[in-house]
């Protein structure tokens, strides 16, 4: 799968938060530095399996659990779309 963010939904830097938040209609979502991390990643090119492998080096632990989780959580809520990966 090639997860991007929803055509209605933003990443941002919230200054007064000092956190990334995802934006969306009517909704504000606070986001810890490895939700932003895996976001930043989720561009429609890259597939879960190449964000996983780029973090996991990024923080030198396995973080295939968290990536596919957080990802899935937050299709169902429409704020992530996922499209098929070629092959």
């Amino acid at each position: 799968m090639r997860p991007r963010l929803a055509a209605s939904v933003r990443l941002q830097w919230d200054a007064q938060r000092q956190q990334h938040v995802l934006l969306a209609p009517e909704k504000v979502v606070v986001l810890n530095a490895t939700g932003a991390a895996i976001l930043a990643l989720c561009d429609g090119q890259r597939t879960v399996v190449e964000i996983t492998a780029t973090l996991a080096e990024r923080f030198q632990r396995a973080v295939d659990a968290d990536v596919d989780t957080f990802v899935s959580r937050l299709a169902a809520r429409g704020l992530v779309e996922l499209s098929r990966a070629a092959g």
